[in-house]
């Protein structure tokens, strides 16, 4: 382990942006982590940890040491007939998890194929997409206690899963750092087709029998005709929550404006689409010098080329004031502001 001096992190946020850190480390497994626990550097400063920074926007340079989280492995813990545990370390890429898993035939995450970071992020986002989240299937997390330093194991219900949220990005915000985190996969799949546009693509695709590897095809296929590739502009995906609101709001918007895109939920109430709203406030497509809000899926925000986090986080204002004075609904930012 070692710990350097004003590096640029322009490389580990997916967003490409220029942000310089003080002090920053690469973790490889647990020891080591354990290790930086004791090193003086680690106690007299503040930290920041890292994983495929997918979900971050760098607005500043961050006063703090910046530990990259790069643990790796994939290990097969236990299997039934009917399923298996699978442990994935928190560095592991999410997307080249999920192959494995498919190529495995365990199923359960093929709908969430091609979301950007790494493992270790899933359980703290709660990341879902097309009617699958991670609560699905996780079983166990692994964690250190930044501040005791002891190795912690969160079950299912520990996390305290809600939509795009956990445990670990509230009550134990930087307290810690996750490990590895072991899923429950079934080896007698239950297919998941109906949200979203999965069953359409199936059928261009001519799939006339379902299986793991199609769908998790339609979702690759589906996801990169509509999200920008973070490699080519800089972006973190989805930048903001999809709002819940009343069953009262949501037929009082829908009086208002009749092609309002909503899904009912089980407590009653309906998430609205945020990137609809966003649409019909008129700035899909809107650019601000090279920050921007993606001409093709008005939920991401990108960065063209040089733009920085501040103005980026400022575009990302202008979206949430708009839409609230259009339609009266507050947009959360999903993206961990820095």
């Amino acid at each position: 382990m070692q710990i350097l001096s004003d590096i640029s992190l322009k490389p580990y946020n997916t967003f490409g942006i220029e942000a310089c850190a003080k002090l920053f480390t690469v973790l490889h497994s647990a020891a080591e982590a354990q290790e930086l626990l004791q090193h003086p550097l680690y106690k007299s400063n503040r930290r920041l940890i890292l994983g495929g920074g997918s979900n971050i926007l760098l607005t500043r340079d961050p006063d703090a040491l910046v530990i990259k989280n790069n643990l790796k492995g994939i290990t097969l813990v236990s299997e039934t007939d009917d399923t298996v545990l699978v442990k994935c370390a928190a560095g592991e890429v999410w997307h080249d998890f999920v192959m494995h898993c498919i190529r495995q035939g365990y199923a359960g995450l093929e709908n969430l194929s091609l979301i950007p970071g790494n493992t270790g992020a899933s359980p703290m986002q709660n990341i879902g997409a097309y009617g699958v989240e991670i609560k699905d299937t996780c079983h166990e997390v692994e964690a250190l206690d930044l501040e005791t330093g002891d190795m912690v194991l969160f079950s299912n219900a520990d996390c305290e899963f809600g939509y795009r949220e956990s445990v670990f990005k509230h009550r134990h915000k930087d307290r810690f750092m996750i490990l590895s985190v072991t899923f429950r996969l079934s080896k007698k799949p239950v297919f998941h087709t109906t949200y979203g546009a999965i069953t359409q693509e199936l059928d261009k695709m001519g799939v006339s029998t379902l299986s793991i590897s199609a769908i998790s095809q339609a979702v690759i296929n589906i996801r990169s005709s509509k999200l920008p590739d973070p490699k080519k502009i800089g972006n973190s995906g989805s930048f903001f929550k999809n709002p819940e609101v009343p069953a009262s709001v949501h037929a009082s918007l829908l009086r208002e404006f009749p092609g309002l895109v909503a899904y009912p939920l089980d407590n009653g109430n309906y998430k609205l689409a945020a990137g609809w709203l966003i649409e019909q406030s008129g700035l899909k497509g809107h650019r601000s010098g090279d920050a921007g809000v993606h001409a093709l899926q008005a939920l991401v925000l990108v960065n063209y080329g040089k733009a920085t986090g501040q103005e980026i986080y400022d575009l990302s204002t202008k979206v949430v004031d708009t839409v609230e004075q259009k339609f009266g609904v507050r947009l959360e930012r999903e993206v961990n502001i820095i």
